[in-house]
């Protein structure tokens, strides 16, 4: 199945069709509509993993003949999951909490046969200290930016990054939403190949 097959992005992310764009320009995108409520007590790397896996499956019967890319997002500060916040006043909200702390973040991505229903899946994991931040500087990068459907409540893509004292990772597009390092791996060992 040397490149058979077409590739499909479950997501309707403009971020992670971006980065997709950047490795290989040739593909579907589809949102898939699954709920992604967290179980009881499910851990926020099997989170981000079973996520990715229903929306690669979620696409299945619309794509029979593709290779489908699933991937999610779950944004940590101790034990406390960052959603994306939707608005103004909890964007603020999040980044004062946040402020001078270490997040972590678990970034999964599953490819999917849609032929044979076999798939492979990996989680990269990302952690961010935040700035020391100034309600101030909060309330600017929130106008600016305006970052309400991101997970923490920010866009490291963007002016997001003035707010990080650093990061520690594999893969800075995981960051963004979709690890390119472990999704080409995922798909040579699926016989597809980006080079």
């Amino acid at each position: 199945m040397k490149n058979s097959a077409q590739l499909v992005l479950a997501s309707s992310s403009p971020f992670r069709k971006a980065l997709l764009t950047k490795i290989y320009p040739n593909f579907e995108a589809a949102a898939p509509d699954i709920d992604e409520s967290s179980r009881d007590n499910e851990p926020p790397i099997d989170l981000a993993l079973r996520l990715a896996i229903e929306k690669a499956k979620a696409l299945r019967s619309k794509y029979p003949n593709h290779l489908i890319i699933g991937s999610d997002q779950v944004a940590m500060l101790g034990e406390t999951q960052l959603t994306k916040p939707g608005s103004h006043n909890n964007c603020v909200k999040q980044l004062q909490l946040s402020s001078g702390k270490m997040l972590t973040f678990y970034t999964a991505v599953c490819v999917l046969n849609s032929m044979t229903g076999d798939y492979k899946a990996d989680v990269d994991s990302c952690k961010v200290l935040m700035k020391d931040l100034t309600n101030e500087e909060i309330e600017r990068y929130v106008k600016k930016d305006k970052p309400y459907g991101c997970a923490a409540a920010f866009k490291s893509e963007g002016l997001g990054i003035a707010l990080f004292e650093k990061i520690e990772g594999d893969d800075p597009n995981a960051l963004v939403g979709l690890p390119l390092i472990k999704l080409i791996k995922l798909l040579n060992q699926m016989g597809f190949s980006i080079l």
